[in-house]
């Protein structure tokens, strides 16, 4: 196993050996687990380490942390810890745990554990192998459950025949990782999934673990192909009794899905798209505003999650009637878009097939969003307007002259305010 080591980043090895060196220096056994060492030998790129450790973990993670001089966040609940080092690159650090189910789908009681027990604990063999990176014996491999052989055979298989009813949320989770790899799920795993769908036991999670499951599953590169698979095998019953991923409803993400690549591939300066929630939006779109609004409450989402899934749903026809007419101007273009969401354009554009408002969003994202005024509250202080309400009343008229074209410069923007502050209906007030 040494052998994937030193195929890694040196940054990536360099912070490794930092590890082990604390380890050695404080009489600790750590380990590389989970999906980085399953990465590691698919060869996929994956520089979220995890580190398990036999004795104290956050312990372990100070150490660490000063060591590199860098942050550190702990999860004292949880005898976790993260350290932080650059934007791209974090260390999860864990104290070895053996888990207790107290009744299906809650959340486990915690001990302290040996390795063996850590992995014992996870949900699928291929993220249950482990790399000693302790000096003695660096780079062993520890695999006890045959999850080297699952890679190599592409398959998804459970530890035990009660792991999808201790945490159902492994269901999604092996549909997840099924579609990412292209693996299948093996006889006896697909049965167990089978039999835990039919008792509903996705039905009796946590709704916010089932959020964040779901999530991650619409954050995968190319979540499609998961969908298609849930409808397959568990259906949606889990979001809402209602939702089902209809022929025409699948069209539509496809259309999503070839919005976000084109929004990526033109404006990669923009801020980064939920796209997450932008799938979200279309999947659950056939449903009601009434049911919507139910899973919004059920799932918990942040305001402003809610607030973008809510204000696609309001979108009236009147919308979407006017920005596809002929000729509007920029400065209407501009006021019927500004107020939305990057996600919620994104969808317009998928959804409604219109030249005319191809056009406009695509003028909206290369010329007026960002548009701004060279002059300021100052400049209207130094003409003698007492500041007040009207300000907004006329840096509003004056953008739109300028996304019109009326106005270019500076200059030009003064003189117009010029006149604007002599029209009484204002009331602009002099000092």
């Amino acid at each position: 196993m040494k052998k994937y080591l030193d195929s890694l980043p040196k940054e990536i090895q360099d912070l490794i050996s930092q590890a082990s060196d604390s380890a050695y220096s404080n009489n600790m056994s750590v380990y590389l687990v989970g999906g980085f060492v399953r990465d590691l030998i698919l060869g996929v790129k994956n520089l979220d380490l995890d580190i398990v450790v036999e004795g104290d973990g956050i312990k372990f993670a100070e150490v660490l942390s000063q060591k590199l001089n860098v942050g550190l966040i702990r999860h004292r609940r949880f005898g976790t810890a993260t350290v932080i080092l650059k934007k791209h690159l974090k260390v999860d650090i864990a104290t070895t745990r053996q888990e207790y189910y107290p009744q299906p789908a809650y959340l486990p009681e915690v001990t302290c554990g040996v390795l063996k027990d850590d992995l014992m604990r996870r949900d699928f063999t291929i993220n249950a192998m482990a790399i000693s990176i302790n000096r003695q014996d660096f780079g062993r491999f520890i695999d006890c459950f045959g999850g080297e052989a699952d890679l190599a055979d592409k398959k998804i298989r459970v530890l035990h025949n009660l792991s999808f009813v201790d945490d159902p949320t492994r269901i999604l989770r092996a549909i997840r990782f099924e579609q990412r790899y292209n693996f299948k799920l093996e006889p006896k795993t697909l049965k167990l999934l089978r039999e835990a769908n039919e008792l509903k036991m996705l039905e009796r999670v946590q709704p916010q673990r089932l959020r964040d499951e779901l999530i991650l599953l619409l954050k995968e590169g190319c979540p499609l192909k998961p969908l298609n698979r849930i409808k397959e095998l568990i259906k949606f019953n889990f979001i809402n009794s209602g939702l089902s991923l209809s022929k025409k409803n699948l069209v539509f993400l496809k259309s999503v899905e070839s919005q976000i690549n084109w929004f990526k591939r033109k404006y990669p300066k923009r801020r980064q798209l939920d796209t997450w929630l932008i799938y979200l939006i279309g999947l659950i779109d056939p449903l009601n505003i009434n049911n919507i609004k139910l899973i919004c409450k059920k799932f918990a989402f942040r305001r402003g999650e809610e607030k973008r899934i809510l204000a696609y749903k309001k979108l009236e026809p009147q919308f979407i009637k006017e920005l596809s007419r002929d000729k509007i101007k920029a400065s209407r273009v501009f006021s019927l878009l500004e107020p939305l969401s990057y996600e919620v354009i994104i969808l317009i554009k998928a959804k409604f097939k219109n030249k005319n408002l191809e056009k406009y969003i695509k003028d909206f994202f290369e010329i007026y969003n960002g548009t701004h005024l060279y002059i300021s509250g100052a400049d209207l202080h130094k003409l003698g307007l007492t500041p007040g309400p009207y300000y907004q009343k006329i840096f509003h008229r004056v953008l739109n002259a300028k996304l019109d074209g009326l106005v270019k410069t500076k200059k030009e923007e003064l003189g117009l305010i010029k006149k604007i502050s002599e029209d009484k209906s204002y009331g602009a007030k002099r000092t």
